[in-house]
């Protein structure tokens, strides 16, 4: 819609001498109408974004009617308040009108020369059905780009892609769980983008299947169909949407939610089956009978050990996404799927979600289990390094017997593939429970209110002492050994002793207690995995 500031360039208005005499910072205030009205009470008739035309002769005398008729239109949003000043006033404005319009930021036009109202009227509105009109051919091309890459089944990359580009704006695929699967930057920076993304992702809360979030500035839309919500488009437009912009991200939506479907149908008829028992298996709705009967169906021998692994991509240092398309976990699965079948190795394979694919290996013995696991992850990493994949986590759980005990096994696995990637060890071709340790723990449970509040009640005494803090964290990381923690601090024993001696006194602990050790060390654990303090010595 125009603007007041473009309507008073119009060439009907131009010839009335207009002059901006109060609330010239409404200027960009859109005109959704024009109305001409002489009475006083006109204000309940509007419905806001009307730009009224009056000669004021009907207008109240006194200075009070005059200032509470221009408050009840700021009030029913009207955009403007144009006078002519001819029949009723010839020089200015009462002074209580204009005062009024500054205080509502209401912009408030005089007209120095009699103006034919039906003139401006008849301009505007066209003015208005032209902006309809090119927002209603905009919309169209919209759909137009977006039924294309619908039939084109591209890939979540291209759709965002579009997105951006018909917005201007940085466009962002995520999981319902705020992890981000794609991004378009639109030209921006994407560390800036994507840094600290899933507090910020998290804090905006969504209402209903599309809607605009107006502290952060963000439009979304959720991503599904059929009932299977799945995801979240999340586009970054700064300020309030126009309906381009709701039309371009619900667009978008809807292509990611139908090739997805697309994408599932392609796959075979045996990943399917794979994805669907994989997936009983970790929520625990297949019943034990059932699984043995259905495992053996699909060539999985049950009387064998049985290991779980999950691989995943691994989570960028720099805030990249963690997925770009959903065809980086079709290669991942197929991959180790292969590895599996030239190794002589039955297995259950297939994404399971956004970020993991996930096995079932069925081992020839316990001794032999963590050999294989380790030769079938080194051959994912080779074909991952031949196909130009980003680097992986490879984890396996321990390996299980009965069947039934499957669960166990891939919830292992995924959980210690999520705790080394956090951790960011990519030291290991192959991650277990014993590699993640202590720190593998607290990521998982990260976040635990219970977790926060202990490391709160060890450490609150020293959390304004930046230098006691570091001075804790060697004097942990070194087992104790005061000698080794002072000249990792760079300090003499000294002046290391005394801080030591200053912490026991804040804390009322002693450190050459083991408990209180152990104690204090995992609640420094818990502040950095939870961020409370940058890591740094």
């Amino acid at each position: 819609m125009p603007t007041v500031a473009e309507i008073l360039e119009l060439p009907e208005l131009r010839c009335g001498k207009p002059r901006v005499v109060a609330g010239g910072s409404g200027l960009d205030n859109r005109v959704r109408w024009v109305h001409v009205a002489e009475i006083a009470d006109i204000a309940p008739l509007l419905s806001g974004g009307e730009l009224v035309l009056t000669t004021g002769i009907a207008l109240p005398e006194d200075a009070e009617g005059l200032g509470h008729y221009l408050a009840e239109l700021a009030a029913a949003g009207c955009s403007g308040l144009v006078v002519e000043l001819v029949r009723r006033w010839q020089d200015r404005l009462p002074q209580a009108l204009v005062d009024a319009a500054h205080q509502h930021g209401m912009p408030l036009i005089t007209l120095g020369e009699e103006t034919k109202f039906v003139s401006v009227t008849e301009a505007v509105i066209a003015r208005i059905r032209d902006a309809q009109l090119a927002e209603l051919r905009a919309t169209q091309a919209v759909h137009e780009v977006f039924t294309a890459l619908t039939m084109s089944g591209a890939e979540p990359a291209e759709v965002l892609a579009e997105a951006a580009r018909l917005t201007d704006r940085p466009v962002v695929l995520e999981t319902l769980a705020h992890q981000v699967l794609a991004y378009a930057a639109a030209g921006r920076d994407p560390v800036a983008l994507l840094s600290g993304w899933v507090e910020r992702s998290r804090a905006a809360v969504q209402r209903g299947r599309t809607c605009y979030h107006p502290e952060p500035g963000w439009l979304t839309t959720v991503v599904g169909a059929r009932g299977d919500d799945w995801g979240r488009l999340v586009v970054l437009c700064g300020g309030p949407p126009p309906n381009r912009y709701i039309a371009v991200a619900e667009r978008a939506a809807s292509v990611l939610a139908v090739n997805r479907l697309m994408d599932r149908e392609r796959e075979s008829l045996e990943r399917q089956a794979h994805r669907a028992l994989l997936t009983g298996v970790l929520e625990g709705s297949v019943e034990p009978d059932d699984l043995s009967a259905r495992l053996t169906g699909l060539g999985i021998p049950v009387d064998r050990p049985l290991a779980g692994m999950a691989v995943r991509p691994r989570t960028a240092q720099a805030c990249a996404p963690v997925l770009e398309t959903q065809q980086l976990l079709r290669d991942l699965a197929d991959s180790l799927a292969l590895a599996a079948r030239r190794a002589g190795l039955a297995v259950l394979v297939s994404a399971v979600d956004d970020m993991t694919v996930q096995a079932l290996v069925a081992l020839p013995d316990e001794e032999s289990a963590t050999p294989v696991l380790r030769k079938l992850a080194a051959e994912v990493r080779n074909s991952a390094v031949e196909q130009a994949f980003p680097p992986l986590v490879v984890a396996a759980g321990a390996p299980v017997r009965p069947a039934t005990a499957a669960r166990q096994t891939l919830a292992e696995a995924a959980q210690v593939a999520e705790a080394a990637d956090q951790i960011g060890d990519g030291s290991r071709e192959l991650h277990q429970l014993s590699d993640v340790r202590l720190r593998g723990l607290l990521h998982l449970l990260r976040g635990d209110e219970r977790l926060l509040a202990f490391a709160d009640r060890e450490l609150e005494p020293l959390r304004e002492h930046g230098r006691l803090l570091t001075a804790l964290r060697l004097y942990c990381r070194h087992g104790g050994n005061k000698s080794a923690a002072a000249a990792a601090a760079h300090l003499s024993r000294t002046a290391y002793y005394a801080q030591l001696a200053r912490i026991e006194q804040l804390l009322g602990v002693r450190l050459d207690s083991p408990e209180s050790l152990v104690s204090l060390h995992v609640a420094l654990l818990i502040w950095e995995t939870n961020g409370v303090f940058p890591e740094r010595e």
